[in-house]
């Protein structure tokens, strides 16, 4: 009998074990490119992984550009760009986003659209007293590795930064 507890004890502690032994959490990010940012949802977009790094790469006055690094590999590029009011971002980059996998409008700010990989959204807005946009993108986006769950997920994140993004580069509605 205490041989079959035994095994028992041993199985529920190898099973336990392996359950613990799963993916990493996401990530937990609250500042990009400078700016705070809802930490439950960035980290969603990022892969799983040991170790985040977070680089600017050509930020400047109305260009605040990240790229996020996981165990060392590049992933995803945040950019946000203060762009004149004649400027049709949405346009310009309609290409790109067709390449990025099936875009399709969203509800976000003037406009927007979501990718399978990736996200713009643009407002209208007053820069240093002058009429201006602005263009708030995210790319290189594979997770998670669900398309649908990654569209909502970057709709929301867009929805979500844009006011944010926008009041930190004194871009006002």
């Amino acid at each position: 009998m205490s041989r079959r507890v035994g095994s028992v004890a041993l199985l529920t502690a190898i099973l336990a074990g392996a359950a613990g032994c799963g993916e990493p959490d996401p990530f937990r990010i609250s500042e990009a490119c400078g700016v705070k940012t809802d930490p439950d949802l960035i980290g969603q977009l990022l892969p799983r992984g040991e170790k985040l790094k977070t680089k600017d790469t050509f930020s400047e006055p109305k260009q605040p550009r990240c790229e996020f690094e996981v165990d060392g590999v590049e992933q995803v590029g945040l950019r946000g760009d203060v762009v004149e009011p004649f400027v049709k971002p949405l346009k310009v980059n309609e290409r790109t986003m067709r390449r990025l996998g099936n875009p399709m409008p969203a509800d976000v700010g003037d406009g927007a659209t979501i990718s399978d990989h990736a996200a713009m959204a643009v407002q209208a807005c007053t820069y240093k007293g002058e009429k201006s946009q602005y263009v708030l993108s995210i790319d290189g986006v594979e997770d998670p590795k669900g398309i649908e769950k990654r569209r909502r997920i970057l709709e929301e994140f867009l929805r979500s930064q844009l006011p944010v993004a926008m009041k930190a580069e004194g871009c006002h509605p």
